[in-house]
């Protein structure tokens, strides 16, 4: 995990990609998504750095996927150094946040609060 990186704006794990090598997570500019991301694009004229900042409940932009949705509202609930505790104790215990491609564990559930719950334990 590359804690450093933290949390994009959207709530992906930017600590936990491995999507593109060469890439400093959503504030480096680096991001493959960069020059079209819709929720950066909104933080940023808001003036926020992450969309769980933002008193609305929408679902623009990635966070129209569960994954993105869930991990900022982790973070809206219980803080994003909760969130990367949690991420990271997962880690340590075998849960991949990409096992193919940019699916991994976090991408099998249809429940907000289920996933949210196995953030938060590790435990299916």
């Amino acid at each position: 995990m590359k804690r450093e990186l933290g949390i994009a704006r959207c709530g992906l794990a930017c600590c936990l990609c491995t999507e593109k090598a060469d890439c400093n997570g959503c504030g480096s500019n680096g991001c493959p998504d960069n020059d079209f991301c819709e929720n950066k694009k909104c933080s940023i004229a808001k003036g926020l750095a992450h969309c769980y900042e933002c008193e609305e409940n929408c679902r623009k932009g990635l966070l129209s996927k569960i994954k993105p949705y869930a991990f900022s509202l982790f973070a809206k609930t219980y803080g994003e150094e909760k969130l990367l505790d949690c991420l990271e104790r997962n880690e340590k215990n075998g849960v991949v946040y990409h096992r193919e491609g940019i699916t991994g564990d976090y991408d099998d559930f249809d429940d907000v609060g289920q996933l949210m719950n196995f953030i938060f334990t590790g435990v299916r």
